[in-house]
């Protein structure tokens, strides 16, 4: 290299800061020129930037998620709620007309213990004697096949019973209330002892009836209907023996005994099913 040409590239360096490079071979072994055939377009992708929430705006999201739950639950509540009292009051209209129901059958049960009273006092006194007892022949029929005649008390207890039997109490919000349908309805068992001793008591009067009574007569005072009539004429007893009389008249007596000890209880009862009634119909507003 002549001296020309080494003041040209000591010029070439303190121009560019760099050595300078042979064009031979160059493109291949400089590493920033890459061949042009295997550079590829590489695009940077900036995210872009948000502002971070809050704490305050974290805190509302929950207020307004624990509301809308919260408002859903007193929704649901209050439905419930509307139902319960629907069906308390469905039961109370229903225990009403059961115990209109039971005032009449009380009252109509009571006159036919009255009743049957009188004619088995009729009865008890005709069969004193054998000579009594032939002379009212007829009435003594009469007597003894009306006088018998008496059923159980057939209350109206089927919404007591629903209530008792499907957990219904749980719905009568006043314990006062529940606890007057419960005195109401405690009156019956021993109601129910008493019919059990008169049935015994009626039991043994039919023994005692069929050594004295003629069964064919019997058959003559039913009407089609089933009710009995009063058949006219001398009609003769089976037997007149004073004791086979006694026995009869002494169970008509024990009959009426315990008929009679019914009507205080009905009676009772009776009133029981007025006030209750008149109570349910006063705290829910019913006919």
């Amino acid at each position: 290299m002549n001296e020309e040409e080494k003041t040209e590239e000591q010029q070439s360096l303190d121009e560019t800061g760099s050595i300078p490079v042979s064009n031979t071979g160059a493109e291949q072994l400089s590493p920033i020129n890459p061949p042009p055939s295997t550079i590829e377009t590489m695009e940077v992708h900036h995210h872009a930037h948000t502002e971070r929430k809050k704490f305050k705006h974290y805190l509302f999201e929950f207020f307004m998620l624990f509301l809308a739950v919260f408002c859903g639950f007193l929704a649901e509540y209050q439905l419930e709620h509307k139902i319960e009292r629907d069906r308390e009051l469905q039961y109370i209209s229903s225990l009403t007309s059961d115990l209109k129901d039971d005032t009449l059958i009380i009252t109509n049960h009571i006159e036919d213990i009255e009743n049957g009273a009188l004619l088995f006092d009729t009865l008890s006194t005709l069969l004193i004697s054998p000579d009594t007892a032939k002379k009212y022949g007829a009435t003594i029929y009469y007597t003894s096949r009306m006088g018998i005649r008496q059923s159980p008390l057939a209350n109206n207890s089927r919404t007591f019973d629903q209530l008792k039997n499907s957990g219904g109490f749980r719905l009568i919000r006043k314990q006062e209330t529940a606890d007057r349908i419960m005195k109401y309805y405690s009156l019956f068992p021993e109601l129910r002892m008493m019919e059990s001793i008169y049935n015994t008591e009626n039991a043994a009067f039919k023994e005692a009836a069929s050594h004295i009574m003629d069964h064919s007569i019997y058959q003559r005072q039913i009407n089609t209907d089933g009710s009995v009539k009063r058949l006219q004429g001398d009609l003769e007893l089976l037997s007149y023996d004073p004791a086979l009389l006694r026995q009869l008249g002494f169970y008509a007596v024990e009959m009426n005994g315990s008929r009679m000890g019914m009507k205080p209880l009905l009676q009772k009862m009776k009133l029981a099913a007025v006030e209750l009634l008149k109570y349910l119909q006063s705290k829910y507003h019913l006919n």
